[in-house]
């Protein structure tokens, strides 16, 4: 049966529930989570599934769950340019373009770039970003990118607050977990202080400085993997004058 009760008691501790915590919000006796996670006894699909749920798994490790408990797996993992996802794509092309002269992206899991619009290309393509490019990688040992963020250890150390809470709700990832024991090497935690409401990016392109605060957005009520781990960014101006400097750039 896999590593099935191993996964298990990995999840709940991830989560920070007891096995009494668990066996509740299931409606199963704690005696059965215990055997579930010793390999005393066998979950049924049904119970993988319900476990999954009250520990709120992503949908690739209820894929992994399920397989370590010997089934199926219940979400698939289309890749963005399949044919069955034309309405998604032309949904994100529709929320990019409409963004402008504003820059917006579209990342996966591990930051990859997946589509961008005009506005974000003219930032990126001076640092040689493309689609297909993990912005993560970028942020560590892209020099040319590094040095046009002028604030660069405040935008660390938000970076690094994200991807503690993506790790949160992902759990185990050695990309996320990489990431994030190199830019511990780097954020300074001499004087740990809360972070401010927002911080913005201040970036440096043909001779300006523009500052940019950001909103996410996903797909709800999705049943394949990797929709469900896209990601769009939308940048906005933090200041007048970057706004008014984004749209000349969009009329020139």
């Amino acid at each position: 049966m896999g590593d099935f009760g191993a996964q298990l008691k990995d999840w709940r501790q991830l989560r920070r529930m007891s096995q009494l915590d668990l066996a509740l919000t299931a409606e199963v006796s704690a005696r059965h989570v215990s055997f579930l996670e010793t390999g005393r006894a066998k979950p049924s699909r049904e119970m993988v599934l319900r476990l999954s749920r009250e520990l709120q798994l992503p949908q690739a490790e209820v894929n992994a769950l399920l397989a370590a408990a010997g089934f199926a797996p219940v979400y698939g993992a289309r890749d963005l340019g399949d044919a069955q996802m034309a309405p998604v794509r032309a949904a994100v092309e529709w929320m990019l373009e409409r963004h402008a002269p504003y820059p917006a992206i579209a990342l996966d899991r591990h930051w990859r770039l997946q589509q961008v619009n005009a506005p974000a290309q003219r930032l990126m393509s001076p640092v040689g970003l493309d689609v297909g490019d993990s912005l993560l990688d970028a942020m560590l040992s892209n020099d040319r990118l590094r040095e046009n963020i002028v604030n660069l250890e405040e935008v660390e150390r938000l970076i690094l607050h994200r991807l503690r809470s993506e790790l949160v709700h992902f759990g185990r990832d050695s990309v996320i977990e990489d990431h994030v024991a190199r830019l511990k090497s780097r954020v300074s935690t001499d004087a740990v202080q809360p972070l401010p409401a927002m911080i913005p990016t201040r970036y440096r392109i043909a001779g300006q400085v523009l500052s940019f605060f950001s909103a996410m957005s996903q797909f709800g009520t999705v049943e394949d993997i990797a929709l469900s781990e896209l990601r769009i960014e939308c940048m906005f101006p933090a200041d007048e004058a970057t706004r008014v400097a984004l749209i000349q750039l969009g009329a020139s």
